[in-house]
């Protein structure tokens, strides 16, 4: 379906889910977050980290470690909601938190009782008003009482880990999941009144067929997922220690990870679900972020393509980074060091990229361009690709007539690569980055 260039592929890029990426994070002024707490106008949306798992997966890039010592999750659980309460104490009287994500790791390896705890702390200290809540969950973990909270809660969005449906992929990888599992945690969601289900998965897998990606895709959609995410594997040991239990001579090659690629985009797009972005799909009709597509509304943060529109993103918990428009904050990334830091009572960011006004300029078009495929452009930044943007328009991928930048049809798979002649730290960065398809 798409025309293969693999020169243009060759280059790693970012996933630009913010602008700076977090290849560039370094020091910040010690007061730089605060400040930006206190001065916070308008909507606000919290991102809360989990950094926790049963089970730890080979291919898996969070920030997680194993959830065995309940000692440690107790330390960690303290420490959030002493964050919590510091945090909400500096935001200006009347703000709105309008959404609240729970990521990780595995939110659902902690206990329902301490999640319930969690929610009550957020509801108070940050003046909940029926916020739309979203989380991830992992399935091999999945029980009635996580279920029971969720509905209780009154959680409509959730996410599940599923990667492949593939036994010898799986085992690759280090996620073994029957479907069973994930068959029975579908019924207890839908059941719990999540009426927004997402099924992770993931191409490029070691010892992974275009077969075994056609036979993952259709399980997905008979189990009625309403939203796809459909990531590359990102084979990175050097950044990621623990995939180096995953054989790389087992990965497909380039062209291969491009042909699945197209696969999946494919078969989602003449199976009932609307593309969103390049990796994203939903369902016409009642899915939120279906009708974001259809109506140019979609915006793209560390959760990836949203139907989320506050300018303002709080992220609580270890290594969880905050955006507002001039700041990038990220917490401290050692879960015994965030520990240490938040239980007396400090803000844990120390790190990120204070943006300037280009930083805006050249953000806003990135994200337009990965979200709507068309940016209009300030002239300075249109002259400053306009050289290196001819590969790309010579091949028919994408167009620039006068400032506007316009992604063709046949650039989606190329869409990171063309994004990347926007950012000027990515001529100079030395950090590598998962693979462009």
């Amino acid at each position: 379906m798409w025309p293969y260039h693999p020169d243009l592929l060759a280059t790693p890029v970012p996933r630009y889910t913010s602008f700076p990426t977090a290849a560039e994070f370094g020091d910040i002024p010690g007061d730089a977050y605060r400040k930006a707490l206190e001065s916070v106008s308008g909507d606000v949306s919290l991102y809360v980290h989990i950094p926790f798992c049963e089970k730890i997966c080979f291919y898996c890039g969070c920030n997680t470690g194993k959830a065995g010592r309940r000692q440690r999750l107790e330390s960690y659980l303290s420490a959030l909601h002493a964050e919590i309460d510091l945090v909400s104490s500096l935001l200006p009287r009347g703000t709105k938190v309008g959404r609240v994500a729970f990521g990780g790791g595995s939110p659902n390896a902690i206990t329902p009782t301490d999640f319930v705890r969690l929610v009550d702390t957020l509801t108070i200290r940050f003046g909940l008003d029926d916020p739309i809540f979203s989380i991830e969950l992992d399935p091999r973990t999945m029980t009635r009482s996580w279920a029971e909270v969720i509905g209780h809660v009154g959680i409509e969005r959730a996410s599940l880990g599923v990667q492949t449906f593939a036994p010898h992929c799986q085992e690759a990888i280090g996620r073994v999941q029957a479907e069973d599992s994930i068959v029975e945690t579908v019924d207890l969601l839908r059941n719990a009144g999540v009426t927004s289900l997402n099924f992770d998965l993931m191409y490029g897998l070691p010892g992974q067929t275009r077969d075994d990606l056609l036979d993952t895709l259709q399980r997905t959609r008979v189990l009625g997922a309403d939203r796809v995410a459909l990531f590359g594997y990102a084979h990175v040991p050097h950044i990621v220690p623990r995939q180096r239990m995953i054989d790389d001579t087992d990965l497909p090659d380039q062209a291969e990870r491009f042909a699945m690629a197209g696969l999946g985009y494919s078969y989602l797009a003449t199976h009932g679900y609307v593309p969103v972005g390049f990796d994203h799909f939903a369902r016409p009709g009642g899915d939120p972020l279906a009708r974001a597509a259809t109506e140019g509304r979609v915006h793209r943060n560390f959760q990836g393509f949203t139907d989320d529109a506050a300018p303002n993103l709080i992220g609580l918990g270890s290594s969880a980074i905050s955006s507002f428009p001039h700041l990038l904050a990220q917490n401290e990334k050692n879960s015994g060091r965030y520990r240490m830091i938040a239980s007396q009572g400090s803000l844990t960011a120390q790190r990120g990229f204070e943006r300037s006004a280009e930083d805006g300029e050249r953000g806003k078009a990135i994200e337009e361009l990965l979200c709507q495929g068309r940016t209009e452009l300030p002239e300075y930044l249109a002259a400053d690709i306009a050289c290196r943007l001819s590969a790309f328009t010579a091949r028919g991928l994408a167009s620039l007539d006068g400032n506007v930048l316009t992604m063709d049809p046949d650039g989606l798979p190329y869409a990171r690569t063309i994004a990347a002649l926007l950012d000027p730290y990515r001529q100079v960065s030395k950090t590598r980055f998962s693979a462009a398809v």
